[in-house]
């Protein structure tokens, strides 16, 4: 279905004045306004003043409203035909409730909750990602870390603007309306074109003068501190968000990402949340058994070594590993023991161990027994 003329809906003549447009709104919403009138119908008209007179009230939609009919708002979300418009200043000058505010009330009911945010995009700022080296004992325990961020921030002096105080004016290439209309004839057809403006970027304004204190950019470059809580049993990859930390952008800014990096430990090696160590222990502990002290995350650990235990042979240390991430519980230790042989050994050493050879022999049947060598 067409739309009415704005002019029409209003009731004003096409050369009428900002004045003029003000008042034949303010009487139709004395008559439409669900305050003063409870007919649905009357809810669905105030819909379309509304709309006709934040399309007149605004200059530059005006102009391409002029030109274009309809049509020069082809490109324009519902949202962007209501932006700029202070119906609330306008209702409390009325004498009427806002039901255009934030909170619900007629705003909600014509255009439906969330209605004007559903047609466009939200500009969200870059997200930024920044890795943070930690220790195996930091993942094993938890601790906290400060980190120095670097990021922008909307310069405050220009709001973002990157003009100094009356330093922007009008694009002359598209006469403030941020957009390009071009049209192709064709027989009876008329093919239009809008696109933003390649000047100004849509904004309608260029920078005659930069903002002294961003020289222009807009943003200014600052540094932040923050506090990493690492959680007990995080592992490399492990990221913590702070929301609203990242790239300042059009609408929201983006988020930060601070994401883990467990340096290599020069004792433990880790294995999801079992840590491993190598044991040196003598030959004649690993033959005759006894105990040993290893290395643990806590401090040293008592261990028991069996007679004969040989090179490789791994042993398990329950509950000393790391902590199981937002779980009970944590995971083993696994100690592998390496035998270690003797190097440079005394004659009496070497005299006794001749002898434990020699005895290790006869007990094999290698060698005949004492008396036996005797008799021949």
């Amino acid at each position: 279905m067409a739309k009415e003329d704005y002019y029409a809906v209003l009731g004003v003549a096409r050369s009428a004045d900002e004045g003029a447009i003000k008042k034949a709104y303010r009487d139709l919403a004395m008559k439409h306004h669900p305050d003063r009138n409870p007919d649905p119908v009357a809810a669905e008209q105030m819909k379309v003043i509304s709309e006709a007179y934040a399309v007149l009230s605004d200059p530059q939609k005006r102009q391409l409203y002029d030109t274009y009919g309809h049509a020069g708002l082809e490109g324009y979300s519902q949202q962007d035909i209501f932006r700029g418009v202070d119906f609330s200043s306008l209702f409390h000058e009325f004498g009427l409730r806002d039901f255009f505010g934030q909170g619900g009330g007629l705003f909600d009911s014509l255009f439906g909750r969330g209605a004007t945010t559903t047609r466009r995009r939200v500009r969200k700022g870059a997200d930024l990602k920044y890795e943070l080296s930690v220790t195996l004992e930091d993942v094993a325990f938890g601790a906290e870390k400060t980190v120095t961020i670097p990021k922008r921030e909307t310069c405050s002096t220009c709001q973002g603007s990157g003009a100094a105080p009356g330093g922007l004016e009008t694009c002359d290439r598209c006469k403030g309306t941020g957009q390009l209309v071009r049209e192709q004839r064709a027989g009876y057809s008329v093919f239009r074109q809008i696109t933003a403006c390649n000047k100004c970027h849509g904004a309608g304004k260029v920078i005659k003068q930069a903002c002294p204190d961003c020289a222009g950019k807009g943003f200014l470059e600052k540094t932040k501190e923050l506090t990493v809580r690492v959680p007990p049993g995080a592992d490399t990859g492990y990221a913590v968000r702070f929301e609203g930390e990242g790239e300042t952008g059009a609408d929201m800014p983006g988020d930060l990402y601070v994401v883990l990096d467990v340096a290599r430990h020069p004792v433990f090696e880790r294995h999801g949340d079992d840590i491993y160590v190598q044991r040196d222990i003598a030959f004649t502990t690993a033959a005759l058994g006894g105990k040993i002290s290893v290395p643990g995350l806590e401090g040293d650990l008592d261990l028991d070594i069996p007679v004969g235990t040989q090179t490789g042979t791994i042993f398990r240390i329950m509950e000393k590993g790391i902590p199981r991430l937002a779980r009970k519980g944590k995971g083993d230790e696994y100690v592998i023991v390496k035998v270690l042989t003797p190097t440079r050994l005394t004659r009496q050493e070497k005299d006794l161990l001749k002898k434990f050879a020699e005895l290790r022999q006869r007990l094999e049947g290698e060698l005949p027994a004492e008396k036996d060598k005797h008799k021949k």
